[in-house]
């Protein structure tokens, strides 16, 4: 017998001894010689194991859910995610802050400090569709901007001009009407942004100072078709208003659909038995100080408030990680934490993450947008139906606190008394807005970032939204004769102001939140799941047994940036990558770095001039995408998962697609080498 023929005589289990010391590539090679070893060459064993050494995964991490072939997924990740450079778009003149995609994958909004607001075709070449200077409108530049559900309206947030100014507007632009404005909303702090409730409802904030270090949060409910043919219709509700202590404010906000837990969730939730593991140990860090004279990124809003606001107090009070709530989470999960973005800074989840990840194979996610939230730890949060403009009394906040049957201290626990009572409450809104539809069916969640030990944002925090109805009809006002009486009435009472100091005294007056995730750390980004079950954080982490003395001195931040991903069915989190990404700015020059997520994919700016893109499932990092300057957002096409656009302070955006796509699209002459592919 010849030496081929040998070759070709070859059984099975020898050839898959003789494959298993190929690498993917030759692999593929021998299965192009014949039938027989093509078919051995597509072997899942043999595909298994090139896919965990190749791409440096856990093997204990099983296949992504509803995958059955290690060969298509190794093929995945190495052909269908979005590293390779396809173009770069300069038309902006300045830093380039953030970039949103709209639902449908047609278009994308970048918004710059040159004031202008751009929305691209997503089709290659990208083309700007509209365009918008804002400072026409006394905007210093445009900071996030965000599509409706139905990419019909944007959404575009902005900062005033002024050296010292934390005042922002909101802007929303008829998308279906050649770009038209739509309408403008007063936005204080900026670092607010703003967020869509509905497809017409839009949600923006205020702030109230009070006293020393304390102030108030009120968040608007906004038509965002603020026409009017009347004084009796109105355009403006506010739904909550916050304490905030310890010269933090409310910050970031977003809207995510509540889920509703399945049972595996459930048996974890009610098990209890599951132990908190602590962080590693952190270093404190030397913070590099930035020579530049420009001003990196999006600052947080703090640096613009006047200093004067909060004076220094007399004695200086000392507080400790020690004194967290017991809310606080602290999960490690056996990550190894030491160079960005390596083999050794995987995503690392929880066994409840792979556990309900599987229990939801096969489940179409759009179900759950209209399931309701059976979660027990929350009550039904108040809503100030009825209530004026900002007016802090003390009959205005027994008032509301009658009428909407604030949250209790203890939010586990409700009883058949307050189930009357909010069954009743919701019955009575039904019937006098019997004539009004409910804005959305859905529950929702409000998610802020917030603190309470200093000014730099380290929580996160939850209030569940119920369905309701936006009153526009007022069916009695006051005439002018009555008006100027209840003035004179209020000008002649005698004047008692509450002591906003004390917390538990004026707890009426405000909304109390949900639930608060402490991450001990200066939070600069946040991004949902598609589906609204996973909230994936971005935090520069504080040392370990850090001191907080006074407010305005947060501790020192670390010089890498750590992923948390909390469980929204849960609150629980599920899933930490630690010292991912690099940060090097300290507090009072940290800057907002966005991150998002798609079905396979979580990518995310940072400040060592790269964006990073990770596999959402095994966890492990696929790319890191070059820049010359900050990265500063990254955004996924929700209609193409191979379709990535990254945002930088060098003033450029650059998309990013798949090999696959750079081969349908033709694209020629792109270097391949021009990215940092991690595991090829």
């Amino acid at each position: 017998m010849e030496k081929k023929e040998m070759w070709y005589a070859l059984p099975d289990s020898l050839l898959v001894q003789v494959f298993s010391h190929l690498n993917a590539f030759s692999l593929v090679q021998a299965g192009a010689v014949c039938q027989s070893w093509h078919r051995v060459s597509c072997d899942e064993l043999l595909w298994k194991k090139l896919f965990y050494r190749d791409w440096k995964i856990d093997p204990n991490i099983p296949i992504a859910p509803g995958k059955t072939s290690w060969k298509s997924e190794y093929k995945r990740l190495k052909h269908h995610t979005p590293v390779l450079e396809s173009e770069v778009l300069t038309d902006h003149t300045h830093q380039v802050l953030h970039v949103s995609f709209s639902h449908n994958g047609d278009m994308f909004a970048s918004c710059s400090k040159d004031g202008y607001v751009k929305v691209w075709n997503t089709t290659f070449p990208a083309s700007v569709r509209y365009s918008s200077d804002m400072k026409m409108y006394s905007w210093n530049y445009t900071q996030f901007s965000q599509f409706n559900e139905s990419d019909t309206l944007l959404l575009v947030s902005g900062v005033h001009f002024g050296a010292h100014t934390a005042s922002g507007e909101i802007a929303v632009f008829n998308l279906s009407d050649c770009f038209t404005l739509q309408c403008r909303v007063l936005n204080k702090p900026y670092d607010i942004f703003g967020t869509w409730y509905t497809d017409d409802y839009l949600l923006a904030g205020r702030l109230h100072f009070l006293g020393h270090f304390i102030s108030c949060s009120a968040l608007w409910l906004n038509k965002a078709w603020q026409e009017s043919d009347s004084e009796k219709k109105q355009i403006v509700k506010r739904l909550f208003k916050f304490y905030n202590k310890s010269a933090s404010s409310i910050r970031t906000i977003m809207i995510a659909n509540c889920l509703q837990s399945d049972e595996s969730s459930a048996e974890e939730s009610n098990g209890g038995n599951k132990p908190i593991l602590e962080y590693g140990q952190r270093e404190s860090s030397t913070l590099h100080q930035l020579s530049e004279q420009l001003v990196k990124g999006n600052p947080v809003s703090h640096n613009a408030l006047s200093t004067s606001q909060w004076p220094v107090p007399n004695s200086r009070r000392r507080q400790r990680s020690t004194e967290s709530s017991s809310m606080d989470v602290k999960v490690d999960f056996n990550a190894e934490c030491q160079e960005a973005c390596t083999v050794n800074s995987p995503i690392r989840y929880s066994l409840e993450y792979r556990r309900v990840e599987s229990a939801r194979e096969g489940v179409d996610s759009d179900e759950n947008d209209d399931n309701n939230s059976t979660n027990p730890d929350f009550e039904d949060p108040p809503l100030p139906w009825d209530e004026d403009w900002f007016e802090l009394s003390e009959e205005d906040g027994s008032e509301v606190s009658n009428k909407i049957n604030g949250s209790s201290e203890n939010f586990r626990d409700n009883d058949a008394e307050s189930e009357k009572e909010e069954k009743e409450t919701v019955d009575s809104i039904e019937e006098d807005l019997s004539g009004e539809k409910l804005l959305d069916p859905r529950e929702k969640y409000l998610i802020f970032t917030t603190g309470s030990l200093t000014y730099t944002p380290h929580q996160i925090g939850f209030k569940r939204i119920k369905p309701f109805k936006f009153a526009e009809q007022v069916t009695e006002t006051a005439t002018l004769s009555q008006r100027i009486q209840e003035r004179r009435e209020k000008r002649n009472a005698p004047s008692v102001s509450p002591n906003w100091q004390d917390e538990h005294a004026i707890a009426d007056h405000f909304d109390k939140v949900d639930h608060i995730i402490d991450l001990h750390g200066h939070i600069i980004g946040m991004g949902l799941s598609p589906d609204h079950r996973y909230l994936y954080v971005n935090s520069r982490p504080w040392p370990q047994n850090y001191v907080i003395e006074q407010p305005l001195f947060p501790p020192p931040i670390a010089q890498e940036i750590d992923i948390h991903v909390i469980d929204l069915v849960t609150l629980k989190e599920v899933g930490t990558m630690l010292r991912s990404h690099k940060a090097y700015t300290p507090n009072d020059e940290c800057f907002f770095i966005f991150l998002d997520v798609s079905q396979q994919y979580v990518a995310s700016g940072a400040e060592d001039k790269h964006g990073y893109l990770w596999d959402r499932h095994y966890g492990n990092c696929l790319a890191k995408l070059p820049h010359t300057d900050v990265v500063n957002s990254v955004a996924f096409n929700p209609a193409d998962n191979e379709m990535l656009v990254t945002a930088s302070d060098d003033y450029t955006m650059k998309i990013w697609r798949s090999k696959s796509r750079i081969q349908h699209l033709n694209i020629q002459n792109k270097d391949e080498n021009s990215i940092s592919e991690i595991n090829t």
